[in-house]
């Protein structure tokens, strides 16, 4: 979700950035699962092994982002964020018939009807749910009130984005595996689903199917073109299609979803695919994409702008191809799941996590297989440091998120893993405890605008550091079935200032406006200046 430039790649060269800020080490993670009232299990049998996702969001208006966390075959479990600012972390699980849905692979956050009250979409083997948020974090079922019928099966993937006024946003919806009337997996690809509002626009219509389907496990609307356009990334698992690969669906208002093919310039791409993440790493202002798979994994440029969807790899050039572990089975290839582009140490440069583990038990697959934590560098290249932020564990990882759980500016990271219990991590700073080292400055930014589309998905946030301008583009969608709406983290490095601009999702560019760093801020719509939002303070 998050976009940062200021590195330019030429054909087949990497140009550095001129002396400027220079990156900081890695934080340090603390693991505060027990002391944090979270206990949940991602659980079941081979049927749930490409499952396993978390969300993250506000569900009670307080701005804490709370949790929902996938259970499998085990329930799933909606904690609610009762942590002090910069202090340890801590929640408490709501109990409810609405949330304590079994057969959940993962779940995604968004204001569907624009009441300003974050709802829920939940992928299950079996029927997928769309719970209308009431506040107060209680929910209520709405599949039927808004139409979204029809979309059962082996749900994997899932995106969302607003398409021209309309006051209901377009869903799709990646499936895995067809099943059977006994309601186990086939050998067989199943499509996906796209989710249209009605002619009144007050519900959704009938699903449309996105076929061929390939055993999706990740989507993301993004405007890889810069035109405004969102067009439909989808990436698929190898493991059981004959003839698929990854696609790009063209979208446009009113039209079916057509797929890009060679003659656009759209490659044949044939991954093991799990994840997405989008970010402008090279500051042309177009979005790089990560790819997680079995074995090496892809970063995808633009090999020649954006008039076609063209794309060549720069994984390995820029030091996050991360075929095999770099502890653990480090002769074995690796299996990655949910990618997260993030700034963790604030330093002004993008970083990446990536979760990993065995699918179960594949004995050509590394069995003890951590997930990474890249640290961006000047140059644009990033090094491992998982090791160093104390991170490294050998379970069984799956879906993830970083995000700012207890408001002090830092990340802190949630991951789900696969028949052993979730782990959640607090970001306490870079240094050891004996001698703390400081961190960079930040922001964290709420952007909102008027009508259906609250949260100005699709919009581009441009953050002016002194000279240099760094991209963010808002999605919903992508990572492997996990999805975060709230604040926008911005690493600022040394900056005590910056500027912020909001192009929104209808193409309109907003003014600069000042704001200082390291503090919470919204950005409306129409509005001459940010507004500061303090943690605790008044109107919290």
């Amino acid at each position: 979700m998050l976009v940062v430039g200021g590195i330019a790649a030429g054909a087949g060269l990497l140009l550095l950035r001129p002396a400027g800020p220079t990156a900081a080490g890695p934080p340090r993670f603390v693991d505060e699962t027990a002391a944090s009232g979270v206990s949940q299990r991602f659980d079941g049998p081979d049927l749930y092994q490409v499952g396993g996702g978390v969300a993250v969001f506000d569900c009670n208006g307080d701005r804490l982002p709370d949790l929902y966390l996938a259970g499998g075959e085990r329930p799933g479990a909606l904690y609610r964020n009762r942590s002090a600012v910069g202090g340890s972390l801590r929640f408490e699980r709501v109990p409810s018939a609405a949330t304590d849905l079994t057969n959940v692979n993962g779940a995604y956050p968004l204001d569907v009807d624009g009441d300003g009250i974050v709802d829920l979409v939940i992928l299950r083997i079996g029927e997928s749910v769309l719970l209308h948020g009431r506040g107060d974090c209680t929910f209520e079922p709405a599949n039927q009130a808004l139409g979204f019928m029809g979309i059962d099966g082996y749900a994997t993937a899932f995106s969302a984005t607003w398409e021209g006024d309309a006051s209901l946003p377009t869903l799709a919806i990646g499936r895995y595996l067809k099943l059977d009337d006994r309601g186990e997996a086939t050998f067989t690809c199943d499509e996906g689903a796209l989710l249209r509002p009605d002619a009144d626009g007050s519900a959704y219509g009938t699903a449309m199917p996105l076929a061929p389907g390939y055993c999706s496990l990740s989507m993301l609307f993004s405007s890889w073109d810069g035109s405004g356009r969102r067009d439909l990334r989808v990436s698929n698992d190898r493991q059981y299609y004959v003839d698929g690969s990854e696609q790009l669906w063209r979208m446009a208002p009113g039209q079916a979803p057509t797929p890009y093919t060679a003659d656009d310039g759209w490659p044949s791409l044939q991954i093991w695919g799990m994840g997405i993440a989008s970010q402008d790493l090279t500051g042309d202002g177009l979005p790089e994409v990560y790819l997680t798979s079995q074995g090496d994994n892809k970063l995808q440029t633009l090999t020649a702008g954006p008039d076609q969807p063209a794309f060549r790899d720069i994984a390995l050039r820029r030091g996050v191809v991360s075929t095999r572990p770099f502890a653990g089975d480090t002769s074995l290839p690796s299996t990655a799941w949910h990618p997260e582009f993030a700034d963790v140490n604030n330093d002004g440069f993008t970083d990446l996590f990536v979760s990993k583990g065995n699918v179960g038990a594949q004995a050509d697959y590394a069995r003890r297989d951590p997930s990474d934590l890249f640290l961006g560098q000047p140059d644009g290249t990033f090094v491992e440091a998982a090791d160093r932020a104390g991170i490294v564990r050998f379970e069984r990882g799956r879906g993830a998120a970083l995000a700012d759980l207890n408001l002090d500016g830092l990340l802190d990271l949630v991951e789900v893993n696969y028949r052993a219990d979730t782990v959640v991590w607090r970001n306490v700073g870079g240094g050891t405890a004996d001698a703390p080292a400081p961190m960079g400055h930040w922001l964290m930014l709420d952007v909102e605008q008027p009508g259906p589309n609250r949260n100005a998905i699709g919009a581009w946030v441009d953050v002016r550091i002194g000279d240099r301008t760094v991209r963010y583009e808002l999605t919903i969608g992508g990572g492997h079935i996990s999805g975060e709406l709230g604040w926008l983290q911005v690493g600022l490095g040394p900056a005590q200032s910056a500027e912020v601009r909001v192009v929104w999702p209808d193409g309109e560019q907003g003014p600069w406006l000042p704001v200082d760093a390291d503090q919470f801020a919204t950005v409306e719509r129409g509005a001459a200046a940010v507004q500061p939002w303090t943690p605790g303070g008044a109107g919290s």
